[in-house]
């Protein structure tokens, strides 16, 4: 059979891709109609990345080279990250996903860099601080003679200008906030995420160093520095201040903990800057004002009779290498400095996703050796072939500007074009488009649920369907099955021992393994490898702990880890069998349908007076005997806009709460919303009718013993604000599959 020409290749997407490209990436009209097809998208990425070759070759073939770029990306054997597939092409033109920007101990420079992330958050990008130049709280000022509120107090400046700026791009805001564990407030940095409702659009990580873990080792003290003028001004005790890391991170997740002399160890270019600071995924360290565009190869496409076909991944990843460099010269930076810097190392980030899709190809378990000296096999295949392919684009077309005195130029290498060239990011909505399991990450279910309206429908990998419908064991109730046994296929007698082997999830996976994974794959990566180290709800701050250690002996230079249940957002999305039903939530009778909760006759209630700009607003409460039920609003001047509104606002709460949202979810949504004509002051101060609805339940819910921090007791993985469908941690984001939804992007 003839190979299908470039002209004629469309991509073969899934409905979930299909969904993701049209809401997120194609270009559309002032109505939201899509002015392009998923193939109009990607001759639109592959031309313009073709382009800068004019550059280096005025002779050189533009339209072979987009082809050859169209081709890779259409077949789903290599994708670029979201904004080059949003932008290139198009008037903005921002290509990049990450970005560091340095963060000075002035307020010149600290609201000089809050007006550079308003900047790169607009253009699509995420943003990385180390906070740890800033001076701690309470020390003195000299220019005013006043004293300083620290670097947490500046940190909420930079959160509310992403909350801000988030609500118009296409892509959300995200922030990674690193403090230095001998900063003086380290101890309140690690806490600032204790009440979630703060920093929430922040990854927070603490920089650890190699004296610390020493100490640590030691049960030492070890000093603290202030930044200001350098200088020691006090000792902490090093297992102390591990152990409240490990413990907050056992309660929700955060901070993560990055190894800052391991980064600086791997530093190219160490006569250019220090590594300070990552982005928001941690996956890709960077000097001040540097950005890299990233792009991931789909392991899963490079399987051919049984085997991993070597000669043409070595084909991918060379054209991959081509089209990152050339994004560089492609991009439309938005500020000079980054455009500087970034020209000046060309730093690129060649990734994988798709690495358990070629496990279970191969029939290897993900958490046995062997899959672990695949990982570092090919790693370090794909990261020898990516620097003979940069190297062959040095001797073309020139080293890296910063190449003399960089570690390259210090071992009398050949000259080097990008002075990185991998990186193992998360790579969420791409692997949706790809179809393709999520970076390195193991499966995160293999089946489970996703409610709309009053429909329970399942999200079943294709793989895990191709291989039970030609086995001849596919069936809807082993679709409930496997989603019972939260999207695990263990322990299920209709499957049989070599596909559970095969099927591995992510709780069936010990932390030890996902941690032995992320350091084979970090042995040869030169930037750092997202991964999420999962653990169940019932795992102990002792083994967090132990983890952490791993991850610093075995090589890793960073780790993240998520406790099931252990954040707030977190609701139903997969079944489980003998769990009470949480205040509010719908209990499933079947997989294709939910009880309705009907109203009875009679219901308790309680109305609360608010006085808003609109006059005063009387909202009453009603329980039924599983809790929160139904909403009223009553204003005070009958009939108007605003009765009529806040009318509605009580029908669509009260359909919420019939529906299975939690309250706490309907006081996120409706708090702080602000109008015209606010009322009162400090704690009594009410911005809107929406913000006294909010109010109204919070006080509700705290008169009558409800724990606003409580967790779901259904919940076991958390539901997408967008669609509800399921979310996944990876990176430490949540991401949806089935929307691309990611709180990180």
């Amino acid at each position: 059979m003839p190979k299908e020409s470039s002209a004629t290749l469309q991509p073969a997407l899934s409905a979930n891709a299909r969904t993701v490209l049209e809401k997120r990436y194609l270009k559309r009209d002032a109505s939201g109609k899509p002015l392009e097809t998923p193939a109009d998208m990607l001759r639109r990425v592959a031309d313009t990345i073709a382009e800068p070759d004019r550059i280096f070759d005025k002779k050189a073939d533009i339209k072979k080279l987009s082809d050859r770029f169209y081709e890779m990306m259409t077949n789903f054997d290599f994708m670029p990250n979201s904004p080059t597939l949003m932008n290139a092409g198009r008037e903005l033109g921002q290509l990049s996903a990450c970005f560091v920007l340095p963060v000075g101990d002035s307020i010149e420079e600290i609201f000089d860099a809050v007006k550079f992330t308003a900047m790169i958050h607009k253009s699509g990008g995420g943003t990385g601080f180390s906070f740890s130049r800033l001076r701690p709280a309470n020390d003195l000022v000299l220019t005013t003679t006043g004293i300083s509120s620290g670097p947490i107090s500046f940190m909420r400046v930079f959160d509310t200008a992403t909350e801000t700026i988030k609500q118009g791009g296409t892509r959300r805001g995200a922030n990674m906030g690193i403090l230095r564990v001998d900063h003086p407030d380290v101890m309140n940095f690690i806490m600032c995420k204790a009440d979630q409702k703060q920093f929430n659009n922040f990854n927070i990580s603490v920089g650890l160093t190699e004296k610390f873990m020493q100490a640590v080792e030691r049960d030492e003290e070890y000093d603290l520095y202030n930044p200001r003028d350098k200088k020691k001004c006090g000792t902490l005790n090093a297992r102390k201040v591990y152990q409240r890391i490990v413990t907050q991170a056992w309660e929700n997740g955060e901070p993560g903990i990055i190894f800052l002399d391991r980064l600086n160890r791997d530093n190219p270019t160490p006569h250019v800057g220090e590594i300070e600071s990552t982005n928001p995924c941690g996956e890709q360290p960077l000097l001040p004002y540097e950005s890299c565009n990233l792009g991931s190869i789909n392991l899963g496409r490079f399987i051919k009779d049984g085997a991993i076909d070597w000669a043409r991944l070595k084909e991918v990843i060379h054209s991959a290498v081509h089209f990152l460099d050339n994004v560089i010269e492609a991009n439309k930076y938005p500020l000079q400095q980054i455009h500087d810097m970034t020209h000046a190392n060309r730093k690129i980030g060649l990734g994988v996703m798709g690495w358990a899709d070629l496990l279970i190809l191969l029939g290897i378990p993900y958490n046995s050796g062997e899959a672990v000296k695949l990982a570092t096999k090919l790693m370090q295949f794909i990261n020898e072939e990516g620097h003979t392919a940069s190297r062959e684009l040095g001797q073309q077309r020139g080293a890296f500007p910063n190449f003399k005195g960089s570690i390259f130029d210090k071992k009398g290498a050949l000259p080097q074009r990008n002075a990185t060239v991998t990186t193992i990011a998360p790579t969420g909505t791409i692997s949706i488009i790809a179809g393709a399991s999520s970076g390195v990450e193991p499966l995160f279910a293999v089946c489970f649920q996703r409610r709309q309206m009053d429909i329970i429908m399942y999200e079943t990998n294709p793989l895990f369907e191709k291989i039970a419908k030609e086995r001849g064991f596919w069936s809807e109730e082993l679709l409930r099955a496997i989603s019972e046994n939260h999207g695990s296929v263990q322990g299920i007698d209709e499957i049989p021992a070599d596909v559970q082997r095969a099927f591995i999830t992510a709780h069936d996976i010990s932390p030890e393994d996902h941690i032995q994974m992320q350091a084979a794959f970090q042995h040869h990566t030169d930037n750092a490898v997202s991964k999420t180290v999962n653990f169940p709800n019932t795992a102990t701050v002792e083994e967090v702990e132990q983890v952490y250690m791993l991850a610093y002996k075995t090589g890793c230079k960073g780790v993240t880890i998520y406790r099931d249940g252990s954040r707030d957002e977190q609701v139903l999305s997969t079944a489980q069998k003998e769990e009470k039903v949480a205040i509010g939530a719908v209990p499933v009778e079947d997989e294709k349908h939910a009880i309705k909760r009907e109203r009875p006759k009679a219901l308790k209630g309680w109305t609360y007076q608010m006085q808003t700009g609109c006059g005063p607003l009387y909202i009453t409460v009603n329980e039924d005997k599983n809790g929160l039920f139904e909403l009223f609003t009553t204003m005070g001047k009958a009939g108007g806009c605003a009765a009529s509104q806040s009318e509605a606002i009580g029908r669509m709460v009260s359909l919420a709460w019939r529906s299975g949202v939690q309250a706490r979810q309907v006081i996120k949504q409706l708090l702080g919303i602000s109008c015209h004509c606010p009322t009162g002051f400090g704690d009594n101060r009410i911005l809107s009718c929406a913000d006294a609805v909010a109010k109204a339940i919070q006080a509700h819910m705290l008169a009558n013993g409800y724990d606003l921090n409580a967790e779901t007791a259904t919940q076991e993985r958390g539901a997408c604000p967008e669609c509800g469908g399921a979310v996944e941690h990876e990176g430490g984001c949540m991401v949806c599959h089935c929307c691309g939804y990611s709180e990180c992007a």
